[in-house]
């Protein structure tokens, strides 16, 4: 009986404290507003933040925090610096380079599959949703007080696209590897480009080419396109100093780096 009213009075102990044991869903809705605080620049990358500072951040008990930790690190996207705290992941060109190395693979394989697995309709449906955000970018006059939900909806219709073609493959260890990947090539444009209507215009061109390969059933040309994609998607958050990338970037990568400054898309 005496240990039982210990038990309780350590449990109120850490409820007062935020620091009790953290359920399933606690720790995959802490891990869920993480991931939400990058896609929406709250989070950068290099930022220094504590355990307290995520607490509130994402509005979790402490507990939850604690757990979440040690997956954030697996995922190469936090990790512990002695004296320091927490660091989100840093972007630099070892980052920048095997962040898309693997998306580039994982995509390859998942158009020669979605090449022939999508119907005409769900492509149609893709396409029409691509060919409204260029017509609201391109429209006369177009800034962010005319259509404040522009950018929102286009990363959302962009990487809608992306997120698609890999789920379709129907490989949930693919799909979760792609989404903590994703995560790492979003942290890298929010450090080194800035999205604009006008710039979104290159993007979405992109995309419509690609889709009507799907649509003409032709895998070689739809993985050229993807190819070219994520390239030009590469070279455009490289937009660090150039003799920098000259003097940074791998020799063993085929592609030169980009003469000049590029953006996001």
């Amino acid at each position: 009986m005496k240990y039982g009213h210990q038990a309780m009075k350590t449990v109120a102990s850490r409820k007062r404290a935020g620091t009790e044991p953290a359920t399933g869903s606690q720790r995959a809705r802490a891990y869920h507003g993480f991931t939400q605080q990058i896609l929406s620049g709250g989070i950068r990358s290099g930022q220094f933040i504590s355990q307290r500072e995520l607490m509130t951040l994402l509005d979790m008990p402490l507990g939850a925090v604690r757990e979440m930790i040690p997956r954030l690190e697996a995922a190469g996207l936090i990790k512990t610096v002695p004296q320091r705290g927490l660091q989100i992941a840093p972007v630099d060109l070892k980052l920048i380079h095997n962040a898309f190395q693997v998306r580039s693979m994982i995509e390859r394989e998942a158009v020669l599959n979605f090449v022939h697995a999508a119907s005409d309709e769900e492509l149609q449906a893709i396409e029409a949703s691509h060919r409204d955000i260029l017509r609201r970018a391109s429209a006369p006059g177009q800034n962010a007080a005319s259509d404040v939900s522009l950018l929102d909806d286009a990363q959302a219709v962009d990487w809608g696209l992306h997120d698609r073609l890999v789920d379709a493959l129907g490989n949930d260890i693919l799909s979760d590897i792609y989404r903590v990947n994703s995560l790492r090539v979003r942290l890298i444009k929010l450090e080194h480009s800035v999205i604009t209507p006008a710039r979104l215009i290159p993007a979405m061109q992109e995309h419509l080419s690609f889709i009507a390969a799907l649509l003409q059933r032709n895998a070689a040309e739809a993985t050229r396109l993807l190819d070219e994609h994520i390239h030009s998607a590469r070279n455009r958050v490289m937009s660090t100093p150039l003799e920098q990338v000259r003097q940074e970037w791998p020799s063993s990568i085929t592609h030169q780096p980009p003469q000049g400054k590029s953006i996001e898309s």
